[in-house]
């Protein structure tokens, strides 16, 4: 395991901890179950289902030279029938200076060139991240401007490479950060022009008013950003991926509430010209931040349909992200196609 994943490993471990500490103090277990189980409720709105516009986000195989003719094949049809537009492909991660090494991605061109070539109008993003610096002594500074500049060269490096967007994962990100909207400007003077997608990966939302910096005064590590930092980020991107997973519930009914409520959240701040998908559990664990018998696909399906329905059903640029490719079960495509088609 690289310096890189442990660090990651320990950061998740300890604020997984920490969020169980607040959940306690802050919500009254027993109300804040029941309102988010309430949320679970209610009748599906008809039309509440695929616009075309989902994602996914595969992983480092598909460019490093293990995936083959036959593992696209597969995928094709894996796909075929479903809203998937944009895959997200791991091609990092980025260097702690913001570069990026061009041997991690040796097989991009075969890949971009053989997708558009066998799936028409889907499109090809480079998936961009790294650890921040911002609980912890090593990782990526955003405040230092010169790797901004290098995280922008990074873009510009993929795009060269025929990528059709690129998208970034920058995590731990703290909510209300000036460094990383301006870093958003900068990538979108770039993508802009040339007509490339832009993408992030956005934390979830204040559950409660302030949550995020009631979590940071007493931990100094936040799970979640405010709903204004999420709307002046979602302003600055073609799409935003929120990472409606991890989020420590225990029960399903719960879990889907929360998505429901993040939905909601989401879209009440989100530019009606910018893409809003809402991240599925293509994975399987059991730790404190994630249940996987609570955190199943078809929870949050319902959970975003419900969301989807009670605050702006009409919404045409919205859709899932599924995470992730490689950690993904049967059952899990099986729950996204019933329950989004």
């Amino acid at each position: 395991m690289s310096t890189r994943d442990r660090l990651r490993g320990r950061w998740r471990r300890g604020r997984w901890v920490v969020l169980g500490l607040v959940l306690l103090l802050v919500l009254p277990p027993v109300s804040g179950a029941l309102a988010l189980r309430l949320n679970y409720t209610g009748d599906l709105r008809e039309g509440t289902q695929s616009r075309g516009r989902d994602a996914v986000w595969l992983g480092h195989a598909w460019v490093d030279g293990r995936k083959k003719d036959a593992d696209l094949a597969a995928f094709a049809a894996r796909i075929k029938g479903t809203g998937i537009r944009d895959l997200y492909v791991h091609t990092g991660p980025l260097e702690h200076d913001g570069t990026l090494p061009a041997d991690r991605y040796p097989r991009a061109k075969w890949l971009i060139e053989n997708v558009h070539r066998t799936m028409p109008g889907i499109r090809v993003q480079a998936w961009l991240g790294d650890v921040l610096a911002t609980e912890g002594p090593d990782g990526l500074r955003l405040e230092d401007a010169a790797s901004r500049r290098a995280v922008v060269g990074s873009a510009r490096q993929v795009l060269d490479a025929g990528f059709d967007g690129v998208h970034f994962d920058l995590e731990p990100l703290h909510s209300d950060d000036a460094h990383y909207l301006s870093l958003l400007d900068d990538l979108g003077a770039l993508t802009g022009p040339r007509g490339a997608q832009l993408s992030v990966a956005a934390h979830q939302i204040d559950p409660l008013p302030a949550a995020h910096s009631v979590l940071g005064a007493m931990s100094g590590s936040e799970k979640w950003w405010s709903q204004e930092f999420f709307g002046q980020v979602a302003r600055r991107v073609d799409q935003i991926a929120v990472m409606s997973y991890d989020t420590w519930m225990p029960l399903e009914g719960m879990y889907g509430g929360y998505v429901a409520q993040q939905t909601s959240l989401a879209l009440e701040v989100t530019p009606e010209d910018t893409d809003l998908l809402m991240g599925l559990p293509f994975f399987h664990e059991d730790d404190l931040g994630h249940h996987e018998s609570a955190e199943t696909v078809e929870a949050a399906v319902r959970g975003t349909r419900l969301g989807l329905g009670r605050t702006d059903a009409d919404r045409a640029r919205f859709g899932v992200a599924l995470y992730v490719d490689f950690a993904a079960e049967e059952g899990d495509w099986a729950a996204y196609r019933a329950g989004w088609h």
